[in-house]
């Protein structure tokens, strides 16, 4: 917890705005809230990974870091079970009562009616991020000539808003900031 504190200064000290540990340890938000406003950092917001959830959508991002050669185990032990909703909204409300600004869902996509629950039961500022693993997903079927790139990018965009996401964290940004740069 510490060393998560630490960090959090340093990246406050450095600038950043927003801080969005993704440690999943309980307890983390209510250290770094503390660390921060001690610190005299009580504008940095802090953006909980409230709701993480054990994927398979997370390999191809561990494939990229090579994480997947040199990991044992299973993320199972803190990363929560897909089969469990309720559990989404109790980890979401502790760390909303530690002092969280904003929350996420992650993955996004299999996870939409998460990201619904989340946003109607507490109306905090909730937000989801679309995984290496649904970019993967739909860059393949694009490269296969099965989807329109740009549409089936917008489609699950959209997808997020409507259940209720403020925000969508994904690798689709640089992409879509250009198709709604170039709308009218």
């Amino acid at each position: 917890m510490e060393v998560l504190v630490k960090q959090a200064t340093i990246e406050a000290e450095a600038g950043c705005d927003i801080i969005a540990p993704s440690d999943m340890m309980d307890g983390r938000v209510g250290a770094i809230r503390a660390g921060l406003d001690q610190a005299d950092f009580v504008d940095v917001s802090i953006m909980a990974y409230a709701a993480k959830y054990a994927s398979a959508f997370y390999g191809p991002f561990r494939d990229a870091v090579g994480s997947s050669a040199t990991l044992s185990g299973d993320k199972r032990t803190y990363q929560m079970d897909p089969a469990n909703t309720d559990e989404a909204l109790r980890e979401v409300e502790l760390d909303i009562l530690e002092g969280a600004d904003m929350v996420m869902v992650k993955p996004g996509m299999p996870y939409l009616d998460i990201v619904r629950r989340v946003q109607e039961a507490f109306g905090m500022p909730t937000f989801a991020y679309q995984v290496s693993g649904e970019y993967s997903m739909i860059m393949a079927a694009v490269q296969n000539g099965w989807l329109d790139a740009d549409k089936a990018m917008m489609e699950s965009l959209i997808a997020f808003k409507r259940a209720g996401a403020c925000g969508v964290l994904t690798y689709f940004a640089p992409r879509a900031a250009q198709m709604l740069a170039r709308s009218p």
